[in-house]
């Protein structure tokens, strides 16, 4: 009998120490998906230039629209947009983020190349900073252009409150006299509402009936109609408005017949620009650029044609000032030539490539008007689910976008530009380099663009509801790995 209950105890530590090993084994297998370099052990781009920073608060407020609409809102340095970051092209910005909400936040810098590490998604590039934390983003400003910084944590709330500001480069060489950012957003406060769904389906553009029905009110940096800062002119001189559009539907501005050209998007400059007096749309996310020669000494307005009665909020005046003694000179500002007179952008691709990887990406929508239980997904899954987009260094890549359901999505690529190639199936004589791209119901739209910057990156619908809903996934680099956790409480990177 002992020797069979030997016999038993030694089977017994056999099967222990294979389970062990089995064990050991999953670990190891675990750990495995880490293998390589962690994101935040990306070497950092030479740093040089002037050193500019800026600290930056998160905090609740009060804040007045105007007429005594006002409202809890969450900001920036206690205003509604938040403080401008405005740096020189070539500066050296470290930026410091003290969180004083009772939520986790960050700062991403929209349309900026940066390092993967400062991208500011959390629980992808970082950890939400925690209530009473700061956290130092530190990045050079290579590329003079328009931007504008908001949270990526919780987003779809968060930007909605009120957190993003401008982040204008300026050019090292000036071709204009004076400047104006106009923020433009819309909010749920119970103003001027569409009237429901009917309202909704009746207003503003078949793709946005969701907002129709949610937002009522819509501001430029952050007044309503008469309230908002009005633009003083001198005649002869030359303005650039930069527009910034921080909220989730269009607007289409109109310019009292005054001619005026498009001559930056999403900060990369368009040559050999003709006057036009048009309507202007700005799409969810995108930034546009225009230049006014003030030739009329009148005053006239700025306003919003989008059919809906909150569209009579955005009214910007444009007002005359007379000159003086002190009055510095206009530039002079001429055309610019191409060689077959045609409007360009640069070019990522001079010749369109064979891509390396090519991607379908179909923008579906669950059941229901409301943003209540709404799905919104890529290849029918919603993040984290979606499956990414793995590439390694200097991959091409050919992404097409499909737009399958009844709604816009306005795409927005983080960490990269890429170079529009055809929309629903006209290939482009001339290139559009963008970072993002409004996909409207029933349209296909071919993107091309290069992985040149190592991480980790979102991609996403920049109507944050959508992007709240699923309509989010990754672009991914092979060898590299985040070592951040989406699935921690403190982490919404959507």
């Amino acid at each position: 009998m002992k020797v069979k209950y030997i016999i038993t105890f030694i089977l017994m530590l056999v099967s222990i120490i294979i389970l062990s090993g089995c064990e050991q084994t999953d670990e190891t297998s675990d750990t495995s998906v880490e293998e390589g370099i962690s994101i935040l052990d990306i070497p950092d781009p030479e740093k040089s230039g002037n050193v500019k920073e800026f600290d930056i608060v998160a905090k609740e407020s009060e804040w007045d629209f105007g007429g005594n609409t006002v409202a809890n809102v969450w900001t920036y340095n206690g205003t509604v947009p938040g403080e401008e970051i405005r740096v020189q092209e070539g500066d050296l910005v470290r930026v410091h983020l003290k969180n004083e909400l009772s939520e986790p936040v960050t700062i991403h810098f929209h349309g900026v190349t940066l390092p993967n590490k400062m991208d500011g998604v959390a629980g992808v590039t970082q950890d939400g900073v925690q209530p009473g934390d700061i956290f130092t983003y530190e990045f050079s400003a290579d590329n003079p252009g328009t931007y504008w910084y908001h949270s990526h944590q919780n987003s779809a709330e968060q930007v909605d409150k009120g957190l993003y500001g401008a982040f204008i480069v300026e050019p090292n060489n000036k071709v204009y006299d004076s400047e104006y950012t106009l923020i433009l957003d819309e909010w749920n406060m119970g103003r001027n509402s569409s009237g429901g769904m009917m309202g909704g389906m009746m207003g503003g553009s078949s793709g946005e009936r969701d907002t129709d029905m949610l937002y009522g009110t819509y501001t430029v940096n952050g007044k309503i109609g008469q309230y908002i800062e009005p633009i003083e002119v001198y005649e002869g001189e030359v303005i650039r408005l930069r527009f910034v559009n921080a909220g989730y539907r269009k607007h289409l501005l109109r310019f009292n017949g005054e001619p005026y050209r498009v001559v930056e998007i999403d900060g990369n400059p368009i040559y050999n620009t003709n006057y036009g007096s048009g309507p202007l749309e700005i799409t969810p996310s995108e930034r546009i650029d225009i230049e006014i020669k003030i030739d009329n000494t009148a005053e006239w307005q700025i306003e919003s044609v989008v059919n809906t009665e909150a569209a009579e909020d955005m009214v910007i005046n444009v007002l005359p000032k007379k000159a003086d003694d002190d009055q510095k000179e206009t530039v002079e500002i001429g055309e610019e030539e191409s060689e077959n007179g045609s409007v360009y952008m640069d070019p990522i691709f001079e010749e369109i490539p064979t891509p390396d990887i090519e991607y379908d990406m179909f923008l579906g929508a669950g059941m229901g008007m409301g943003m209540g239980n709404s799905t919104f997904t890529i290849n029918d899954e919603v993040f984290p689910d979606t499956e990414s987009i793995e590439v390694e260094e200097d991959d091409i890549i050919k992404a097409t976008l499909i737009n399958e359901s009844q709604f816009d999505h306005p795409m927005h690529l983080h960490g990269h530009y890429f170079q529009i190639i055809a929309i629903n199936g006209e290939k482009l004589d001339n290139p559009i380099v963008k970072d993002m791209i409004n996909v409207e119901p029933g349209e296909f739209i071919e993107i091309m663009f290069q992985a040149d910057n190592p991480g980790a990156w979102a991609f996403h619908c920049h109507d944050l509801n959508h992007s709240a809903g699923g309509m989010m996934t990754l672009v991914e680099y092979q060898g590299y790995y985040s070592p951040f956790d989406i699935h921690e409480r403190e982490n919404q990177p959507e």
